[in-house]
């Protein structure tokens, strides 16, 4: 029934096969038919971008995307595995302008052009869809290509534009000149969450203070600090808090203003010679830095109070440049301050700001502070390191610039958001309440638009003569066929006519940030709600969905903010939020270190399955995974190799004894004390990993049955060895060989989700051929004996602590002794004999205050010890020689003084114990043999094949 097993087994070879018989089986697609009209279990896959390869921290992901969708479907449900592709946006555009060697919307425009640039980006998506179908079949991710989703399909945008239109419709979208972190090279907004999504640490940056001379008193400056030197030439107005302590205090031949709290930012000690609160400065004019922002109608450079100014920082008074940070811009607009840009939308100085034209805002900085030092405006100048936002694709610093963009006013749905969020399940648990709660309490509306190229096309069409705005929601409301192509340029060219004057309506020129399309896959997936609604409503919300933690302000707040606007509710019930692949030394991976791991490597060189154990056993989830060879090897040797041990240990002998599961078993009342062991921890097991899956806790079960194996290897194998090695197959043999058959059945399908290819390796062997992944998930059995645990614990315990004291004594195990005094109660006999077995003692005495060994050793003790150091020598003879572990052998030796009366004492022991049938004194010239010392005795023992 057993196939021969090769102890020697190349996991990555193994899975390879196994891969090739999933193939060619179409298992994946029988485990779907077989629980078809079961009840579902809903997952969502968050869609890659196919643009380029997927590297390690998606094996991570991948990982827990697999594992549950395995396990409930071999607890009865039907979980479709839908893949999806997201194919829009900045990352896309970013490496068309790679391989153009372009850069910019200009060369875009006026080189490419659009038409032309769209096409190589639409093509790029799939040139590397074959790579991750490769890796994702490589690493067990059984997901449904062939029915896959793309976000860039005519059916999917219009989804998109439904949503859209739906929250049009509830009054959500609206159009609104805001100051947004803007990417000067890419010259497009993002939204808040895309701004989560990238920063740097220890940027260098200037931090300067600079003197606003006073109109009415030129002598006395006020004292402002920025950190954006190039926002001064638009300076339009100073900031105070009314009810701050302000200070004057001597500055050389002049007199500086700034608040008392912040006298430390001066050089030197100052001469007070005046106090004043804030509102008694407001009002006051002084002498703009530049001509550039001086407002030809309205006022502008004069003091105004404000409630966003601080003393933990700075100088108590804000420098305020209206358009380029979010409460400048408030603030003027409250007091009808004039402004206007002093920077144009490629982040340079406009021609009018002729000091600066043409440099990029970054590279202004410095000659901008040495024509403030050169007109004795710079009072100090100095560098720090901060965190910095930067763009999350291109890497460019970002800029704080108001713009007109389009927006979706989720803070109108606050309330909501967090009450669905609250309603989640999210793991590790804190993240609800943590880093997305502190997202959503401090949520500001989403800004849509990106003026860019590649992405689904804001489906706004505005009137030229009114300036009446209409949301499309379909092809159809353009007299378009549901198959055309709604991308830039051709949508560009589609007018309608104004429903209210019958003017010329034109689409916006916007595109949708990328981040709405991933956030639409519930219901853009089915073509919902123009088609699908059956499909839509079965599969909505997700049952479960996982991603790495950046995505807690990406595609997880995506789907929560579009779902909540949308149906009221969140789009997932259970989230597992992941930490990020770092190196051993706890460094982000990244080509410039050197310490990128390749997956091809890791499967070639460790297995997949070993990958993922170590991803589930080593780190609690939401903390970072530092991953290298090291870590790897020891997954494989600590995990995977004893598992495999014991199953080959098994096949081994079963093939040997030809071991029928078949047979009526052996009433577990009737069995070995080890035997009823094993099977009640199994049927712990099995409700502890059923309970901790159930629970989406993936670390626990993993590493109960990682557990568990070393207890089947170390203990439960190891003192039942003789019983499989006897030749007389009694009642005792049968059942040890069905325990233990079992015992390996049941972990193999424990497992099965965590690690898909060995499991099915092994479980085919012992089933006959069918996969594990047809089979039912392991249910406890009604066997349970916590009495049998309990006293197999305090045994194990018991040996331990005598293991110690013969450690201690330095007395070899095997030496036997007369006796151990234990401390604690008795054990039951046959739990006892084991812990004498173990102990190698003849008698244990309980109840002592603690563990004393008896270490008097007669000539008989003395003797027994001996033979079994000859059992250990022809035992490494016989594995010298190759010999199979089912072999019989004739043993020769010889030996003088008392290793020859251990021999002839203990001969029967010894011939059972190494498979000898005859145990013969002399050398003969046809036996292999080999002299050694054994105990300070010379010996030649010499074996030969029965």
């Amino acid at each position: 029934m057993f196939e021969k097993v090769d102890q020697k087994v190349s996991f990555p070879e193994l899975e390879k096969q196994i891969m090739a018989l999933w193939k060619e089986e179409g298992t994946f697609q029988k485990s779907l038919e077989l629980r078809a009209g079961k009840p579902r279990f809903v997952f969502y896959e968050g869609p890659p971008t196919a643009n380029g390869k997927p590297a390690t921290h998606h094996i991570l992901a991948r990982a827990f995307k697999d594992l549950f969708p395995r396990y409930k479907t071999m607890k009865g449900f039907y979980v479709e595995r839908k893949a999806g592709w997201d194919t829009h946006g900045l990352p896309v555009e970013i490496e068309i302008e790679k391989k153009l060697k372009i850069s910019g919307k200009f060369e875009i425009e006026n080189e490419i052009g659009i038409e032309r640039f769209n096409e190589l980006c639409r093509a790029s998506v799939y040139e590397y869809v074959s790579d991750w179908v490769a890796f994702s079949e490589r690493m067990g991710f059984w997901l449904d290509y062939e029915n896959a989703y793309w976000t860039l399909t005519p059916d999917y945008i219009q989804s998109v534009w439904w949503a859209l239109s739906e929250m049009w419709k509830q009054g959500l979208v609206y159009k609104g000149f805001r100051v947004a972190p803007y990417c000067s090279r890419c010259a497009t907004p993002l939204s808040s969450h895309e701004l989560a999504q990238g920063y740097r640490d220890n940027v260098p940056d200037p931090s300067v203070y600079v003197r606003f001379r006073l109109k009415q008193d030129p002598r006395t400056a006020i004292l402002a600090w920025t950190t954006t030197p190039w926002t001064l030439p638009g300076n339009v107005a100073l900031a105070v808090d009314n009810d701050v302590d302000y200070i004057k205090v001597k500055d050389g031949d002049g007199f500086l203003i700034l608040a008392e709290a912040r006298l430390e930012v001066l050089n030197e000690s100052p001469e007070v010679v005046e106090r004043m609160k804030g509102r008694d400065l407001v009002g006051l004019d002084y002498e703009p830095l530049y001509p550039y922002s001086v407002p030809s109608e309205g006022r502008a450079q004069y003091i105004v109070d404000a409630d966003f100014v601080s003393t933990e920082e700075g100088t108590g008074v804000v420098h305020t440049s209206a358009l380029y940070g979010v409460d400048d811009l408030r603030l003027c607009q409250e007091r009808g301050i004039p402004f206007k840009h002093t920077v144009g939308l490629d982040g340079k100085f406009l021609p009018y700001v002729e000091k600066f034209a043409g440099l990029h805002v970054k590279d202004a900085d410095p000659v901008i502070l040495d024509d403030l030092k050169e007109r004795g405006l710079l009072y100090r100048s100095e560098t720090i390191l901060h965190t910095y936002p930067e763009c999350w694709r291109c890497k460019t610093p970002l800029i704080y610039y108001a713009l007109d963009s389009w927006y979706v006013q989720t803070t109108a749905r606050k309330a909501e958001l967090i009450a669905n969020n609250n309603a989640t399940n999210w793991v590790p648990a804190h993240i609800k309440t943590g880093r997305m709660g502190d997202w959503l309490e401090n949520n500001v509306d989403w800004a849509i638009s990106r003026s860019r190229y590649w992405g689904t096309p804001l489906p706004f069409w505005v009137c030229e003569k009114c300036g009446e705005q209409k949301c499309v929601s379909s092809s159809a409301e353009l007299g378009l066929a549901e198959d055309t192509d709604l991308h830039r340029p051709f949508i560009d060219t589609i007018t309608l006519p104004c429903d209210k004057c019958g003017g010329v309506s034109r689409r916006v020129p916007e595109v949708l940030d990328a981040w709405f399309d991933s956030g639409s896959m519930p219901f853009a997936q089915r073509g919902y709600p123009r088609h699908g609604d059956k499909e839509f409503k079965e599969t909505f919300p997700a049952d479960f969905i996982s991603e790495a933690m950046d995505q807690t302000r990406g595609w997880f707040y995506s789907l929560l903010a579009i779902s909540t606007l949308l149906f009221k509710q969140n789009a997932y019930r259970n989230v597992i939020c992941l930490g990020l692949v770092v190196d051993p030394k706890g460094k982000k991976a990244s080509k410039s270190r050197g310490n990128v791991l390749d997956p091809n490597y890791l499967f070639d060189t460790f297995g997949t399955d070993a990958v993922r154990w170590y991803f589930y056993t080593s780190t609690p989830v939401g903390e970072n995974y530092r991953t290298g060879d090291a870590a790897l090897r020891e997954t494989v040797q600590q995990f995977f190799i004893p598992l495999w041990n014991c199953y080959s240990f098994f096949v081994t002998y079963a093939r040997l004894d030809g071991f029928d599961p078949a047979k009526p078993a052996v009433p577990v009342a009737e069995r070995h004390v080890l035997d009823r062991w094993l099977l009640s921890r199994l049927s712990g097991l099995s409700d502890a990993v059923s309970g901790g899956l159930d629970a989406y806790d993936a670390n626990e079960p993993a590493r109960r049955i990682q557990r568990f194996v070393d207890d089947l290897s170390n203990w439960y194998i190891r003192r039942s060895r003789r019983r499989f090695w006897k030749s007389q197959s009694d009642r005792d043999k049968a059942a040890a060989y069905q325990t233990l058959y079992e015992a390996l059945r049941t972990v193999c399908r424990l497992m099965a989700p965590f690690a898909p290819f060995s499991s099915d390796a092994m479980y085919r062997n012992l089933s006959n051929g069918e996969s594990v992944h047809l089979s039912d998930f392991p249910e406890p059995s009604p066997y349970q004996d916590g009495q049998v645990e309990a006293d197999m614990a305090r045994a194990r315990q018991a040996v331990e602590a005598g293991l110690a004291a013969r450690d201690a004594a330095r007395m070899k195990v095997r030496q036997p002794l007369a006796s151990i005094a234990l401390p604690g109660d008795p054990l039951p006999e046959d739990i006892a004999q084991i812990v004498r077995e173990e102990l190698n003692v003849k008698e244990l005495v309980f109840g002592a205050p603690d563990v004393k060994l008896n270490t008097e050793i007669t000539e008989e003790l003395r003797l027994e010890g001996l033979a079994r150091e000859v059992v250990r020598a022809i035992q490494d003879r016989r594995k010298k020689l190759g010999l199979n572990v089912e072999d019989r052998i004739h043993t020769r030796y010889e030996a003088d003084g008392m290793l020859v009366r251990a021999i002839q004492r203990h001969g029967d022991y010894i011939k059972n114990e190494t498979l000898s049938v005859t145990l013969e004194h002399g050398r003969a010239d046809d036996f292999d043999g080999d002299q050694l010392m054994l105990e300070g005795e010379q010996i030649w023992i010499g074996l030969k094949r029965s």
